[in-house]
Order: C-alpha cells, then structure tokens, then sequence
C-alpha cells in the first residue's frame, strides 16, 4: 500500500506529533574514538534505536511485524544498518524478523521482539529463532515464526519511490512466497512508510555524535583550506581533493562520495574549473562527505585566496555569502512536521524570489545514507515539484543537508558569483538547528 494514501498520511502526522522532540546541547569535541570505540558505540545506538524508536515507528506504520531478508554480499539498505559493528554483511541469507508485542492489559509497552532467523544471533539485538536439526528448512522456520504470532499486516521491504525502501530481492520475494500459507502471503504489505521512518529518525543519543561529526568535516575543511595545505601557484584543486580523502582517512574514518574542490575565477564565466592550479583571487569550493559511526556528513564551504596586501575577500563576495546565508534562513523557516518537501520547495522559492535572491535548492535528508530517504526539497534539475519523494511530510527528529546555491553579480568581478552551500542540520518538529554551525565568513587562504 502506497504510503501516500491520504488516511495513513493523516495517522502518520498525527503519530509524528506524539514523538519529544529535542534540542541540540553544546558542541562537542571534534576528536573521534578509535575503532574499537566507535564499534561499542554502533551496537549501543542500535540496541537503543531498536528499542525507543522501533515500537513508535512500527505503530505509525501500522506494521505487526516486519520482515527483512538478504544474501550476503547483496544487503538490503536497511538490513544493512541493522547489522552489529562486527558484521560487515549478511551471512549466507540473513533473514531478521521484528514483531510488536504491543501493550498489555495493564498498560505495559511490551515493546518489540527481534528475531534471526539463523543458527545463530545476531549480534546482542536480535536473538536465535532457528534450530537446523530441528527444522532444516529456514523459510519453513520463518513461517512457524509467523503462524506462532499471527501478525495482521506483515511489512516487506518494497517500494516505488524509496530505492533505500526496496531492499527485498526478486529472488527472496519469490522464495518467501513460495513458502508461506496462502493466508499469510496476503497479509504482506510494502514497508515503505517503516523502513523510511527507521533511515530518517535520530533518537536523542545520536545527536551529540552526529555533532561531532560534523565537526571533524568542518576541521578537515578548515585545515585544507589553509596555507598548512594550500601553496599558491603550485597546489592544484586536485591536490586538495587528495588531501582531504588521506585526511578523512587518516582519522579512521570513510568518504562516501570523492572530495571535489572546484573553484571560480574572475574573467571565467565557469562556476565549477577543476584540476586548476591555485591563484590569487581565486574562490575555492569543497564538496565533502565523511561517514562516522554510520552516520554521513555532507558539506560545502568556500575558501578565497588573498591577494598580497588585501586581508579579507571583496565586498560583493562577502556580499554573495550573506545571500547564501539568507537563503539558507529563508529554506529553514518553512519546515514545519506534515508539511510535504515540494511545499516546503515551494514556498522557499516564493519568499527568496521577492527578495530578490537567484535562488537553486536541493536539499535532502541524510543520517545513515548520505543521500537519505525521506522528503526530497528541490533537485538541482528541477526546481518544481518531485513526484514520490517530493510528496513525502516532514517528521520531527529527522536530519538535512540544507543544500542550495545562490547567484550573485559581483560588482568588483564584473560577473555572476555562486555561493554553493551545505551545511547538516537537525529538525527537531519545531525548529532547525545545524548540528555544528554553518560557514557566514570565508576561509581564507594567503598568497
């Protein structure tokens, strides 16, 4: 069933509502854990999301229980962040089963039990359901475990709109067929609006994390974009791309995406010159992402190169920044819980353009995937409506990258300067809050 459907759309806002919100704390230090750490840390965030947010997630959706199968090597997007920190897939065919014990009579939440449908549990999660001596078949296992609890609607991960929704492969779905009573098989239902919801929500535990990652993304942009990397009229943009891949991988962590400087020049036209050695009077941009306990980052700031004698970039850019910014503010402003990402696009655009802004917005969520599901605000392509994704509400407790651009003309460059700026950011259903900052002044790099 199409998460869309207006009836389920209405429950969801209102079950949105019933989520705490909570704020961002003070920023933490920028140094991270070592691996052994951060592995500890995986498998507590998960025991905690599984069970704080799980029961929520699963009611709104209106699941009893939720079923995620894969091969090894061949992870379902979600399933893969299900995994313990020692389990770098699935293995052989992984197949993981939540069910919602939901509340007793006396009122208790019995929460939610996970289940492996394997010779073994999975990591301190999800608990041994299948004895091969016993039962050597394991989907016939999984049929026992759903013909014990009866579950009404059993959510399987397919969609139309969400790739990271779609994890179930056409092999395992007609395995899983195959093997279910024909009553069970007609209780299966797309788990699209569940395995969103699961990508998308951060519990409070996470954020200071998330904080720090960011954190070590902006220090890494702020030493790359520095005389300590940066000599003028020899280092080339991609001498820096490599700098700052060695530098997310010397603090043990990974990019998700190729670090790109590009950078813009007055009498060049061209917003984006790559592979360019570095001049005076040059503005860099750095695009970068960094994944830190499973959680991706997503930035772009700029740099300009002074010339000898100036000591800050000229007014017009500085100027073209504070556009930056005000569209950012102007983005920001709009969101509010069951608002949809093409309204939010929409009206976004609608107050940049009277004031007099030359607005592109592309913003989109982001937590365990950098490019996260949830309500896509903009393509860089298409600045009208984004059928699917674009439809999709805004829930509290989820996270963004506030991507966009804004076009200025520099009265000092006698041209058009554009500001491409992203910055990671926290709705917590009131406001918006960057989880470490965002760029208003340039880095500044001396000839």
């Amino acid at each position: 069933m199409s998460i869309h459907n207006t009836n389920r759309l209405v429950t969801s806002i209102f079950m949105a509502c019933l989520m705490v919100p909570f704020s961002i704390a003070a920023k933490p230090s920028s140094q991270y854990v070592p691996a052994e750490q951060q592995a500890k840390l995986i498998d507590q965030l998960l025991q905690q999301r599984v069970k704080q947010l799980l029961p929520q997630l699963m009611r709104r959706a209106d699941i009893d229980m939720w079923v995620l199968i894969s091969r090894e090597y061949n992870e379902d997007p979600v399933l893969r962040t299900l995994l313990p920190s020692d389990w770098f897939s699935a293995r052989r065919r992984t197949i993981l089963v939540f069910f919602d014990r939901g509340i007793a009579a006396n009122g208790v939440d019995l929460g939610v039990e996970a289940l492996a449908v394997a010779r073994y549990d999975v990591g301190n999660v999800f608990r041994k359901a299948w004895n091969p001596e016993q039962q050597p078949n394991q989907w016939q296992a999984l049929q026992a475990i759903i013909s014990e609890r009866q579950p009404r609607r059993i959510g399987i991960n397919t969609s139309t709109d969400f790739a990271q929704a779609d994890g179930l492969t056409l092999t395992d779905y007609r395995e899983l067929i195959l093997n279910l009573k024909p009553e069970q098989s007609q209780r299966l239902v797309s788990a699209e609006a569940l395995a969103v919801g699961w990508l998308e929500t951060r519990i409070a535990e996470e954020i200071p994390h998330y904080q720090q990652a960011v954190s070590i993304a902006h220090d890494i942009i702020a030493e790359g974009f520095s005389n300590a990397v940066v000599q003028v009229g020899e280092t080339t943009t991609s001498d820096i791309e490599w700098w700052f891949l060695n530098a997310i991988k010397q603090r043990g962590l990974s990019a998700w995406f190729p670090p790109t400087v590009t950078l813009q020049r007055q009498g060049n036209k061209t917003p984006r010159l790559s592979n360019q050695v570095v001049q005076a009077g040059d503005l860099l941009h750095v695009d970068l992402g960094l994944v830190y306990l499973r959680l991706n980052t997503d930035t772009q700031q700029h740099a300009y190169v002074l010339p000898k004698g100036q000591t800050e970039a000229p007014a017009s850019l500085r100027q073209a920044l504070q556009n930056g910014n005000k569209l950012q503010d102007i983005l920001t402003a709009q969101f509010n819980v069951g608002r949809t990402g093409n309204q939010v696009l929409a009206q976004a655009r609608s107050k940049a353009l009277s004031e007099q802004l030359r607005p592109l917005i592309y913003s989109h969520p982001i937590g365990y995937y950098g490019h996260g599901s949830g309500p896509i605000i903009g393509m860089w392509d298409n600045q009208a409506d984004t059928k699917g994704t674009g439809d999709y509400p805004l829930f509290a407790n989820t996270a963004y990258s506030i991507e966009l651009s804004n076009t200025t003309y520099s009265e000092n460059w006698q041209q058009d300067v554009v500001i491409m700026l992203e910055e990671d950011a926290f709705f917590d259903g009131e406001r918006v809050q960057y989880l470490n900052g965002r760029q208003q002044a340039f880095h500044l790099i001396r000839e």
